[in-house]
């Protein structure tokens, strides 16, 4: 499938690649479908890009590959919702705001992430109330 984009230009992308989101990102409810792209393989940062429109794509980030405390216990509606029979089958990622003029001063919502089944193709953005975790945690330590 092809798949226009402001950022990135017209892209082909493998059906199966498709998340389809049944728990909308914030802000977004009316847009279901979504790919990962890994456009550089030496970076931590990969994309969140819709596929209804061309103009947004999100940075996401996997916090369990870096050294940040993060655990998530996640509410029965989720599994429910995006089909989880196995811990195995899922992807967490979490959205990241990065600065044009200062990168070392990018953010990851630890509060609400992205949650993907891998197997079934699903998706859904979690808030974690109530675990004290933050929109805005630093994704850099600084000096």
């Amino acid at each position: 499938m092809k798949i226009d984009t402001v950022r990135f230009g017209t892209i082909e992308v493998d059906d199966n690649r498709i998340f389809e989101f049944v728990m909308p990102i914030i802000g977004f409810n009316e847009l279901s479908k979504f790919v990962i792209l890994d456009l550089n393989k030496d970076s931590f940062f990969k994309w969140l890009q819709s596929v209804e429109d061309p103009s947004l794509a999100f940075p996401v980030v996997s916090v369990f590959s870096m050294n940040v405390d993060y655990s998530i216990d996640l509410p029965d509606n989720v599994i429910e919702n995006l089909k989880i029979e196995s811990v195995e089958s899922l992807l967490v990622m979490n959205i990241a705001s990065i600065p044009q003029d200062n990168p070392q001063g990018s953010t990851i919502n630890l509060l609400a992430p992205i949650i993907f089944n891998l197997d079934k193709k699903l998706a859904g953005q979690v808030i974690l109330s109530g675990s004290g975790y933050d929109i805005s945690f630093p994704l850099f330590k600084k000096d």
